[in-house]
Parts: structure tokens; sequence; C-alpha cells
């Protein structure tokens, strides 16, 4: 073999070495999760940005170890996919295929917003701006609109009761309008999944008020089949509700609830007032969780007519109003002076 014949074979093998070692290289990384950042990071791809420019941005903010090895492993993983514009959350170490599979499938960043039981809209504007997603006046504005709801509940004059309790994952800027359209969207999914003909008659719209006023009427899931079979019992009969949350309601309305109720808001003149008002209030109180739904519609077959509440927060109930006076006596008449008796 002649010299130059030696010097061109040393001259390829050094090239096979280095494709070699650089395949190897190439390989370790793809295979091998990295995090060139401290803590947490978060990516913006806005739209119509390319991918080189996505890559060389997540090499600069340490999500991957080299730019050429992302590229690479872009160009031979099917280029033809794009990657999706949102917001991204990098948390952990991750190889270049973690990395470039994330933002294929557009895992955006999500943020979790809870809506718990029981709050008013105005409540729930104000918490989720506390949270972080949107503005309270943007939230009541979409929340007084209802015709998201409208053709379940014509009688609906806002989305009171049809913000179903729960947590969300959602983009954190999903918008006010968009996420008011979420929870509702829940409420009616949960509706129609139950179609359990309603008790004693009752539509769509007043299921609904009846569970809010069962929701804020007891903390315990075990009592509200039983507060809502008295309730029932009590609408049967003509007797009035006389349900103090209802009349807490009232005086929110008009910016007048002060954290306690005195013995002349029970006269407080509201149409949301059970205690001046027969039957159920004109609609929803508060939005309503599971368990009150479903105490609704299925109440518990009782006889009692009377209930108050004891120091632990359940409540002793009564059928007749001469044993319902010796519970008030002993739970309530010490502690309240003698307000109203329900």
């Amino acid at each position: 073999m002649t010299s130059r014949a030696k010097a061109l074979l040393a001259a390829c093998s050094l090239a096979a070495l280095a494709v070699a070692a650089g395949a190897a290289l190439l390989a370790w990384d793809w295979r091998t999760p990295y995090q060139g950042y401290s803590g947490r990071t978060v990516l913006e791809v806005p739209r119509g940005r390319t991918a080189g420019e996505i890559l060389d941005e997540l090499a600069a903010r340490g999500v991957v170890r080299w730019r050429v090895s992302a590229k690479l492993a872009y160009a031979l993983s099917g280029r033809l996919t794009t990657l999706k514009a949102g917001k991204y959350l990098f948390d952990q170490p991750m190889t270049p295929l973690q990395v470039l599979a994330k933002l294929r499938k557009g895992e955006v960043m999500h943020v979790k917003v809870t809506l718990p039981e029981g709050l008013r809209l105005e409540e729930a504007a104000a918490l989720f701006e506390e949270q972080g997603v949107g503005r309270r006046e943007a939230f009541l504005r979409a929340m007084r609109d209802p015709a998201p709801i409208r053709d379940l509940d014509p009688e609906a004059l806002d989305l009171e009761g049809y913000l179903f309790p729960e947590s969300y994952l959602v983009d954190p800027d999903i918008g006010e309008a968009a996420l008011v359209r979420i929870l509702v969207r829940a409420s009616r999914e949960w509706w129609e999944r139950r179609p359990v003909p309603p008790p004693q008659g009752l539509g769509f719209h007043q299921l609904v008020t009846l569970a809010s006023v069962v929701e804020r009427e007891t903390a315990s899931p075990a009592e509200r089949p039983r507060i809502a079979g008295l309730f029932l019992n009590r609408l049967r009969i003509g007797m009035p509700l006389q349900s103090d949350p209802t009349v807490i309601y009232a005086l929110a309305l008009d910016g007048r609830y002060r954290g306690r109720l005195t013995r002349e808001d029970w006269a407080y003149p509201n149409p949301y007032n059970t205690y001046r008002n027969a039957g159920l209030p004109p609609g929803p109180i508060c939005s309503p969780g599971r368990a009150s739904l479903e105490a609704v519609l299925r109440p518990e077959a009782t006889r009692y007519l009377y209930f108050v509440a004891r120091d632990d927060g359940t409540h002793a109930f009564s059928e007749s109003l001469e044993e319902h006076n010796r519970a008030v006596a002993r739970y309530r008449g010490s502690r309240e002076g003698g307000g109203p008796r329900r």
C-alpha cells in the first residue's frame, strides 16, 4: 500500500471515528435529561415563530444542552410537525426529545382555579381575581349574562347557581368570559348525566334554587338530603322556608349585609327574604355543589318541618312546633335572644 493510500485510509478512519463519536454524543444528549436553569422557567411561544428561533431560545434558557443537538433531533424526528404556540412551564430535567414532544403536543402551562361550593357571583368574581386569572368586573359582566344557560332555564336572570364548584386547570391567559363558559358547561354536563325525575314537580329553575338554599344552610353533606326533604315538606303545605341564607343574600344584593343578622333583618323587604315571602326565592342564592344538587334530586323522605343549629354546626330536627321550641331553647335561645324560630 502506497503512503498516499495509507494517508487516505487514516483520514477516512479518523472521519469515521469522528462521525461515530459525534453520533454517540448526540445519542447521549438525546437520552440524558438536562436542566441548565434553577427552579423553573416559563417559555412563551408566540404564533408565527419558527422552530429554529424556538430551539435557540430553549438552548439560551438552559432547557436543552446544545442548540445543534436539539435542531438535529427536531429535523430527524419529523420537522413537518409544528411546535405549538403558548406558554410552557419547565421545572425538571428533560431530554431534547421530551422537550420537542411537549411543544408538539401543545402541553401548555396551566394554572389551577378552584370555585368552592356556596359562593355568590360577586364572591366568585373576587376569588378568581385573587387567583390571578382575570379582573373582577370583567368576570361579573360575563356572569350577569344568562345566555349560556337560557335554553335550560328561561327564568334565569344571570348565571347565579350555574357556575359548577370544582377545581379546573386552565390556560393562565384564558380570559374571563371563556372561564365562565367552562364553569357553566361543567354545570350543564352534570345535569345531563342525571336524568332524575324532579321531586314534587319542581322545574329546573326551582331545583337549582332549592339546591342553593340547601347548600348555604349546612356544611354537612350528610344533612343535606334531610334539609331538602324538610324544605319540600314546607313547600307542600305552604309554610314559609324561613331560611337565614336567603335573608343574607337579600341584604348582600343591596349592599346591606354586615357579617351577621340582626332581629330587624328578618323583616327586610326583598323578594329573596323567605321569612317575608312564601315559596322559593326568585332564583338561586349561590353556586350549589354536588352534595346539595344530589340532595334535591334524592331528598330524604321525612316528616320534619323545623330545624335549629347545634353548637357543633349540625342541626336538630323536629316534626312539631312544640318539639322545635324545646330545641331552640336548648341550642339557640341563650345565644340569639329570641330571634325568629325556624
